[in-house]
């Protein structure tokens, strides 16, 4: 079973581009990663860049709009993310439960929706796409 695990920072939908983590708290994440890479559970990890860096794309009347970054809406938003391969969501709990985080971070922990998991039409309806990532693979 895949499971993404989601770090969201508190503040970090204000923070200014630019801004960087601390390195003390990077030394601290980088022991956590190499943990998960020892125990061989660990498939992709990535820090994001702050909201202010990025632009979101809406469909409103179906039409695509651009708009950059801050976004005011914004509650929470992402900071990184670490994708996992464990036997159970237990598992995946005890992972995270294992991140080295602050008061001010919040880790979402959510498994990845595998084709088995899709009804036999959507499986057919998804299949041309499945196809398409065995030829690139």
């Amino acid at each position: 079973m895949r499971f993404m695990m989601l770090m969201i920072p508190k503040g970090y939908e204000k923070a200014a581009a630019g801004t960087m983590p601390d390195a003390k708290r990077v030394e601290e994440m980088m022991k956590y990663n190499e943990s998960l890479q020892k125990a061989g559970v660990l498939l992709a990890l990535d820090g994001l860049h702050p909201p202010s860096m990025g632009v979101r794309v809406t469909f409103a009347g179906g039409k695509p709009k651009v708009t950059d970054g801050p976004f005011a809406e914004a509650k929470e938003v992402l900071g990184g993310y670490w994708i996992i391969q464990v036997k159970s969501k237990e598992e995946a709990i005890e992972w995270a439960r294992r991140v080295p985080g602050s008061e001010n971070e919040i880790v979402e922990v959510r498994q990845i929706q595998e084709m088995a998991d899709f009804t036999p039409e959507v499986q057919k309806a998804a299949s041309k796409f499945a196809e398409l990532k065995k030829r690139e693979g």
